[in-house]
């Protein structure tokens, strides 16, 4: 611990250990605060003696210079300005003793020679602190001078080239046209150039023809699609909800908008605004409110028994967390259990921050409030229905005395009938019981049923039975709850729950010469949860049923499901009657514990007249008698009262009309503000449910100031974020397209600019590109144009055994881009090159192909289907986004799943990805695509077939080898197709018609080339 009442024992050690180290040039130090001393205070020192004071020992803090100064009790000091040898950081960190050393041995670090080095340079020239350079306002710097004026074509270069100059290197060429445009279209748009615009661009010798190019790739429509990927990262877009059952959500229109927005260039700060506060804005529009999907892209658990508050939480949590991620590359999670150990954000700033953002009305279990987006036809549609029921409503919403007399009349006979319905079942008692897996049925004295015996994964229970029904009408199910079972519930899995996939009853005749399944077209139940309603149970799929957890089970209350027929069964006297319950679930071992079964006959009006209703209210009628039938009287009163024969008419004519409205009208989740403003306080630990004090909404104190006189409201922070006194978000949006275009960012670390992330390869290009950005309107098409047209991207991706070994990542840029394509990139750019993609922008989701087994979860019965026509050769970023199970072959590339923001994805090479690539129906599709229009446009000879193919993937030609060892390859295949003709027919049938004329041989050899060709390292890289 630092400092302590014997440091002044140990100062003699640390001079003789300074005495060792190398002598300091004479003069002045040139050491410079931020670049050579805090990264060793934060990355040794902060973690016990920085911000965070709970975490700090021995009340030392050494980021910042007065607390680092001041003396112990004992009067040492850990540092003493201008004299290294009496500082106590010092001696601590050149002392032998293990027990006295710091950092400790326990931390895993020691400080080199060199760090203490600079350490004492540092305090002899004056202990000077600077704040950290990511939270000083950037001020624009000049243009650095060069020796080769003739090279820099844009302010970028400059600074590239001062620095390449300082390093004793020297810019690569010019790569050749044929890669410029193949780059250009993969970073502006995310597609390959077709032959024609290669072979245009080659041949056009206008010296702007490159120019020419940059403006019509940026005009694109897809320019968009390309840029909206790594945004959509950041605002962890899915088509899913998450957690363990992952329901679909519909979302998608904030996709779109995103899209819209790039192609429009939406100048930034607009950008940002529209996203956190879109809503709150004046008059806002319908686009603005759809922009607000950015912060309702959090996941929703909709799973039953959660805490609403806990997850309305942990939606806050995620949302200050992406906020800091997007806009200030920062990692402010930490803050939310304990000030920062690192950076200068308190526990407080932090939940005066999330205060901003406490004003929405969604909630932690629910996808609303959602917004519905009707087109032009279905608003006017839409407009005039609406129009003419409002007069109708007005109707049934006015009360008279004579509907409080027909209402009273009304009640008394729906209870009267409820009551009969309620009567009319009787129980079944079975003459025979069994149960596969050696599962033992008991029957019970009440005609109740007990499950015990084995507990295996599935089982089927069949009961048996002689009855003389010959107007039964509908079965029910009681589910009842028992001490004996898990939970004290009505399942046996040791959660207490149970799945029913199927119930089916089958009927034969006592002389055997008529048997029928019973139909069943109705069912309802006074529960179900949430994907396991209890119409799978009578579907006809085996893979669906009705399920019911225990938590639906506490204070004793049972279940019941009922299922009414398409109209009355039964053969009469000594009819044979077998009731199956299927538990065939991929839920493991929900079987039905306990269960009685009654049969109702009757008017089928009485029974089917129960539909009208909701769930709840027909649950009531049907799982108990007495007060439960007057409870769904009562309920249907309060809500239902225009369904009294007085108003029967008017209702009917409400209802049909409501069924004239457009159907299929998407939605979208937005921002809504709470009519009222919410609490917020300290959470102890970052625990909810544990509230300190109070705070009032606020931003961190290391950054500028809130405009004064402004509410503190999200309109309001959004417009701080993008404030011209903002450090950190123009270096933040310029170091990401940095990184997208280059393969790294001049910061490394982009996901983290405070004391744990790397500093700027390029300080002052980082600090000129984030103050050109608003000058230049915040245009990201201006500074994505900036950057292209610099010579420094325009550089040949070719090196040399110097550069290689002075920058082996080419963080100096002495050469051109060149790294493996993104996920969804490489996808796009195979099934454009075979001439498949379908190259619509916007609309709702797809699913392509994918392997079998991905979506198998044990919460949802969701099925992956793939898209039809052209759906599943849209490009990836309309992929259907499953955050428990994302699209298989963008994961092998390193996709995210998307629960949280992503800043920054890792670009890993693995032999798995090989694997996809040969492998996958998505890929081996194109190949068969691209080597189907080899044959009809590639000519007829194979060297101009090939030459042909290798200029669609690679825009070039092919060269002398490529047309020596592709040749081997096809007269390979030939043979081995020629061999094995039905291969080949297997083979191009993969994902694509199978062709109705043509040497199906041919094109399985010409296929095995294709799959190879888009397999080069060429084809999978950009550059």
């Amino acid at each position: 611990m630092l400092p302590t009442a014997h440091l002044s024992k140990l100062l003699p050690i640390a001079r003789l250990a300074l005495m060792l180290l190398p002598a300091l040039p004479a003069g002045a130090s040139d050491v410079d605060f931020n670049r050579d001393i805090r990264p060793i205070l934060a990355g040794t020192c902060f973690k016990c003696h920085g911000p965070d004071e709970q975490a700090r020992k021995g009340g030392l803090r050494l980021d910042l210079r007065d607390a680092s100064i001041q003396p112990a009790k004992s009067g040492d000091r850990a540092i003493v300005p201008g004299q290294a040898d009496a500082s106590a950081l010092i001696a601590r960190v050149l002392n032998p003793d293990e027990d006295e050393v710091m950092p400790p041995p326990t931390a895993g670090k020691r400080l080199t020679e060199r760090q203490v080095g600079l350490l004492r340079e540092w305090i002899a020239a004056g202990a000077n602190y600077r704040k950290h350079w990511a939270y000083e306002r950037p001020t624009r710097p000049a243009w650095p001078s060069v020796k080769q004026p003739q090279w820099p074509r844009n302010g970028i270069d400059y600074f590239i080239l001062a620095r390449l100059e300082r390093e004793g290197l020297t810019p690569a060429a010019e790569a050749p046209r044929t890669t410029l445009i193949r780059r250009l279209s993969l970073d502006l748009t995310g597609l390959p150039p077709t032959p024609a615009d290669v072979e245009a661009f080659v041949r056009d010798a206008d010296p702007d023809a490159y120019e020419r190019l940059v403006d019509r790739l940026l005009d694109s429509p897809h320019y968009g699609e390309r840029w909206a990927r790594p945004w959509l990262d950041l605002a962890r877009y899915a088509d899913t909800n998450g957690y363990e059952a992952d329901y679909r959500r519909s979302i998608w229109p904030y996709r779109d908008w995103v899209i819209q927005a790039l192609n429009a260039d939406l100048p930034f700060d607009q950008f940002t605004i529209e996203q956190l506060a879109g809503d709150l804005l004046p008059n806002a529009t319908r686009e603005q409110k759809i922009a607000t999907g950015f912060h309702r892209n959090t996941m929703v658990n909709t799973e039953g028994g959660t805490d609403d508050e806990e997850f309305r939480v942990a939606a806050l949590v995620d949302r200050v967390n992406t906020t800091f991620a997007a806009w200030l590359g920062s990692t402010m999670a930490c803050a939310q259990c304990h000030t920062h150990k690192y950076d200068p954000f308190t526990q407080k700033e932090y939940y005066q921050l999330m205060a901003v953002l406490n004003d929405t009305a969604d909630k932690g279990k629910s996808n609303e409030p959602e917004l519905a987006l009707p087109n032009a036809d279905q608003q006017r549609r839409q407009d005039a229905i609406n129009a003419q029921i409002k007069p109708l409503q007005e109707q049934l919403d006015t009360q008279t005395p004579t509907l409080d007399t027909a209402q009273a009349e009304w009640e008394q006979t729906l209870r009267t009938r409820w009551q009969t319905v309620w009567n009319a079942w009787q129980s079944v008692r079975p003459a025979e019981l069994s149960a596969t897996g050696d599962v033992t049925l008991e029957p019970l004295d009440d005609a109740s049923i007990f499950s015990g015996g084995a507990l295996p994964d599935h089982s089927l229970y069949t009961l048996s039975l002689t009855a003389d029904w010959t107007n039964a009408l509908a079965f029910r199910l009681a589910a009842l709850t028992d001490d004996r079972l898990p939970q004290k519930s009505m399942g046996r899995h040791e959660d207490g729950d149970f799945t029913v996939t199927d119930f089916s009853v089958l009927i034969e005749a006592a002389d055997g010469t008529a048997i029928e399944r019973v139909p069943f077209t109705l069912a309802w139940a006074d529960f179900s949860m949430g994907g396991y309603e209890v119409k799978k149970a009578v579907d006809d799929n085996p893979d669906t049923g009705w399920a019911v957890a225990a938590y639906e089970a506490t204070n004793r209350v049972n279940r019941a499901a009922v299922f009414v027929a398409e109209r009355p069964f039964g053969f009469g006297p000594g009819s044979k009657y077998t009731i199956r319950l299927d538990h065939n679930s991929s839920r493991a071992q929900h079987l039905l514990g306990r269960f009685r079964l009654s049969v109702a006959g009757g008017d089928a009006t009485d029974h089917r007249a129960l539909a009208e209703i909701p769930d709840r209210v027909r649950g009531l009628v049907v799982s108990g008698a007495g007060g439960r039938v007057d409870e769904a009287v009562k309920e249907v009163a309060k809500h239902f009262r225009s369904i009294t024969p007085l108003l029967a008419e008017v209702r009917k004519e409400v209802d049909e009309l409501k069924k004239r409205l457009p159907k299929d009208i998407p939605t979208t989740l937005v921002m809504q503000p709470v009519k009222e403003p919410r609490e917020m306080h300290v959470m102890v630990r970052g625990n909810f449910l544990n509230r300190g004090d109070k705070v009032e909404a606020g931003v961190p104190a290391v950054l500028h100031p809130l405009p004064p006189g402004e509410p503190v409201n999200r309109l309001t922070f959004a417009r701080w974020l993008v404030a011209p006194d903002n450090p950190l978000v123009g270096r933040v949006v310029m170091n990401r397209f940095w990184a997208a275009f280059f393969g790294g960012g001049i910061v490394e670390t982009s996901e983290e600019f405070g004391a744990q992330g790397e500093p700027p390869m390029h300080p002052e290009l980082l600090d000129w590109l984030a103050t050109e950005f608003p000058r230049r309107g915040w245009s990201q098409k201006e500074m994505h144009r900036l950057i292209v047209t610099s010579a420094a991207y325009r550089q040949a991706a070719v090196t040399t055994p110097e550069k290689l070994a002075k920058d082996p990542f080419n963080r100096l840029l002495a050469r051109g881009p060149r790294f493996r394509m993104e996920a969804e990139m490489l996808r796009d750019y195979t099934l454009a090159v075979a001439g498949l993609l379908d190259h619509t922008v916007g609309g709702p989701s797809v699913f392509p192909f994918q392997p079998e087994g991905v979506w198998n979860n044990p919460y949802s019965s969701d099925k992956w289907e793939v898209s039809k026509e052209g759906g599943k050769f849209r490009r990836g970023l309309y992929t259907f986004w499953r955050r428990t199970a994302p699209y298989a072959s963008f994961m092998a590339f390193d996709a995210p799943s998307r629960e949280v923001a992503c800043e920054r994805r890792p670009r890993s090479n693995t032999p798995v990805q090989s694997l996809v690539t040969l492998n996958d129906p998505a890929f081996v599709v194109a190949a068969n695509g691209l080597a189907r229009r080899v044959l009809v446009e590639g000519g007829v000879e194979d060297s101009r077939r090939l030459d042909y193919a290798v200029l669609r993937v690679l825009a070039r030609r092919a060269n002398e080898t490529e047309q020596v060892e592709f040749g081997k390859l096809l007269a390979a295949s030939r043979r081995k197709f020629a061999a094995d003709p039905a291969a080949a027919e297997k083979l191009v049938g993969v994902g694509l018609p199978k062709p109705g004329d043509g040497d199906l041989k041919e094109l399985a050899a010409w296929t095995v080339v294709a799959n190879v060709l888009l397999n080069l390292d060429e084809a999978l890289t950009k550059g």
